[in-house]
């Protein structure tokens, strides 16, 4: 049963063309990831679909309905979806209850107790019981995200739409808002969604439609887009890293500072915290294993990228002084500092050039990324 149909969905602002002849259709119970760079169209095309922005051309039906068509029962076919914001937008005045009750008592006629006894139910099962008589600003950005998730599910919507709904919050609560996620994407809700969580939408997707050029640009399984991209713009996109870079300065360098600047670099992108630890025992074994080679007051130059498409980590060590590889030196300090790397990373590369040791490791993952 297709719950979404768009054909030729155009959006411009003045000069410039935004969504150009988008089409897409969407079958009950599919969950579609939507990703690409900033300013691509992604947060306009789901105000599109519920003409929170009104399009310049095309059609929309939602759960066999037009939305898009001449004097349209707008409000009532929206009441088939549910929209969670990158804010909350909770009613600061009033209390978490209050908030969930609100719209079904007033739009869906519902009574007060019958949209509770609804509410303390949805309440419960994201771990919010606690929360029912709280008010907004005494809770934190994940719980709040998890009460306007909430908020949406209280009008018993058949397509939920996302926009980016963890981008404003601080990394250590993303991953209870995409366990909610997960949880209704179990329940086979037809889901559509605009995120940066790369690892989210590998996990869950049925498809994911990569926005570029005025449009989806590529569309396929989450293997075929995040493996096989197959157009360049995709490509260009998948392959995108973010990336960490400290130098230790002598033998004496700040030890905590490296080992924390690697935590929040973790903390930042949503690596998960055995991960983060595996890298820090990484970068330190090999730092002082080029001090105790090549001397103590030499340079060790560290990098660590992170692929957010594939959630692969890289760590690089560069440092001048003599040939050294640590991991194949022969003696008998390097072959046990060989057997713990060999549990924590693989050896990708290692060159010697220009008087210039370079050593480039990729991280055996053991914890999933981003929740």
């Amino acid at each position: 049963m297709k719950m979404l149909e768009v054909t030729g969905l155009s959006k411009s602002f003045g000069d410039t063309t935004v969504l150009e002849n988008v089409n897409l259709t969407v079958e009950k119970g599919e969950k579609i990831a939507i990703i690409g760079g900033s300013g691509c169209g992604k947060s306009l095309f789901l105000r599109c679909l519920e003409r929170l922005t009104e399009p310049d051309a095309g059609r929309i039906m939602v759960a066999g309905k037009e939305i898009t068509a001449p004097g349209a029962r707008v409000d009532e076919i929206r009441h088939h979806m549910g929209m969670v914001y990158q804010h909350f937008y909770l009613f600061s005045h009033l209390n978490v209850l209050d908030n969930l009750c609100l719209a079904p008592v007033k739009l869906l006629g519902r009574s007060r107790g019958e949209a509770e006894e609804r509410a303390r139910a949805l309440l419960s099962e994201v771990g919010l019981s606690s929360k029912a008589l709280a008010m907004p600003a005494s809770l934190s950005g994940g719980q709040q995200q998890r009460i306007a998730i909430c908020r949406s599910l209280m009008m018993e919507p058949e397509i939920m739409l996302f926009d980016e709904p963890t981008s404003a919050l601080d990394p250590t609560m993303v991953g209870e808002v995409l366990a909610v996620m997960r949880m209704l994407a179990k329940r086979g809700l037809t889901m559509l969604i605009v995120t940066h969580e790369m690892n989210f939408a590998r996990e869950v997707a049925d498809r994911v439609l990569f926005f570029a050029d005025r449009g989806i640009y590529e569309e396929g399984t989450p293997e075929e887009i995040f493996e096989h991209p197959q157009r360049p713009l995709t490509r260009a996109f998948i392959q995108r890293q973010r990336s960490f870079a400290f130098e230790a300065v002598g033998r004496d360098f700040d030890l905590m500072e490296m080992q924390g600047g690697i935590w929040s670099f973790g903390e930042k992108y949503g690596i998960g915290s055995q991960d983060v630890y595996r890298m820090q025992l990484c970068a330190e074994e090999m730092v002082y294993a080029y001090f105790e080679a090549l001397g103590e007051k030499s340079i060790v130059e560290l990098g660590i990228s992170y692929a957010m498409a594939t959630g692969q980590v890289h760590l690089s060590f560069t440092c001048s002084g003599k040939e050294y590889n640590p991991l194949e030196s022969a003696g008998e300090e390097e072959a046990v500092r060989g057997a713990l790397l060999a549990k924590l990373a693989d050896l990708e590369a290692y060159t010697y050039s220009q008087g210039k040791n370079r050593l480039q490791l990729a991280l055996r993952r053991k914890e999933k990324q981003g929740g």
